[in-house]
């Protein structure tokens, strides 16, 4: 067997991820300024290297004279910390829902995906537009409409393994030595789909960063004084032409992150799932 080179691609996307990480983790050590601080006399400053840019201000100011770095790092901070508990709870929910399918089976099966199917026909951006506009924002509705999206794409997974794996004989002894459902899904069937729900996870991620960056830049998602990457971006589209920079960096920014997370997802389903494994002698 020849063991394969790492991919360079898969490195630097892993590199660019950790460094996300460690920015919204201590990246408020190192910020020279407060989040809130203003300086109305340096508003709308180009970043330190350009003609009219401040040392103080690396890359440069907004339009109320905030300083991009600290804006940046706690739009990632909220960004990763919403797309982290939506994955989760979306995750959690989706799974216990094929699991519960594809214990009972027979009607509970048909309509918990029945529900799924109505769940997948739906533009979810629309159904997030609509409970927001009627409900009114708040952060936990936020985190939750978060969760929502996705899960079925986890209650089709978890069903179809799930099902494969009680089909396997290792289930098959472990029912008749007489363990109650309980043990045989947590102990037995779920170490062995973990793997897909992993790859999976990976893959929902990016779309749900993307999701709330949409509705934030819509003024639908986080409110102040939070902030986020999509309301940093939507705060600086009214001067593109003048302020470049209000909009670029966290634009730039979700644009790395969503990649980065896709192509290590797609590195993991490929070193996971034996069935795209390649081999080489």
């Amino acid at each position: 067997m020849i063991r394969q080179r790492p991919n360079i691609i898969v490195v630097l996307a892993s590199i660019i991820l950790a460094v996300a990480v460690g920015v919204a983790l201590i990246g408020n050590v190192f910020t020279p300024h407060a989040v809130t601080d203003q300086a109305l006399l340096s508003r709308l400053k180009p970043p330190s290297w350009m003609e009219g840019g401040e040392a103080a201000f690396p890359l440069g100011t907004d339009r109320i004279g905030r300083d991009m770095v600290a804006r940046l790092v706690a739009g990632l901070q909220m960004s990763l910390s919403v797309a982290l508990l939506g994955t989760l709870i979306g995750a959690v929910f989706g799974t216990t829902i094929g699991f519960i399918a594809a214990h009972f089976r027979g009607w509970v099966e048909e309509i918990l995906m029945m529900v799924v199917d109505f769940q997948a026909s739906l533009p979810f951006i629309l159904i997030a537009l609509t409970l927001l506009a009627f409900f009114g924002n708040s952060m936990v509705l936020f985190i939750i409409l978060m969760g929502m999206f996705g899960w079925e794409t986890y209650a089709r997974l978890a069903r179809g393994v799930v099902l494969s794996a009680r089909a396997q004989p290792y289930a098959r002894a472990i029912v008749a030595l007489g363990a109650n459902p309980g043990r045989l899904y947590l102990r037995h069937v779920l170490p062995n789909v973990a793997s897909a729900l992993i790859v999976q996870v990976t893959l929902t991620f990016p779309q749900i960063i993307l999701l709330e960056t949409s509705l934030s830049f819509l003024g639908l998602g986080i409110q102040p004084p939070n902030t986020s990457l999509g309301q940093i971006l939507g705060d600086g589209r009214d001067y593109l032409s003048t302020a470049w920079w209000i909009s670029v960096w966290p634009g730039l920014a979700i644009f790395l992150i969503t990649l980065s997370m896709s192509i290590l997802g797609d590195a993991l389903r490929d070193r996971l799932d034996p069935m795209l494994k390649t081999r080489t002698t």
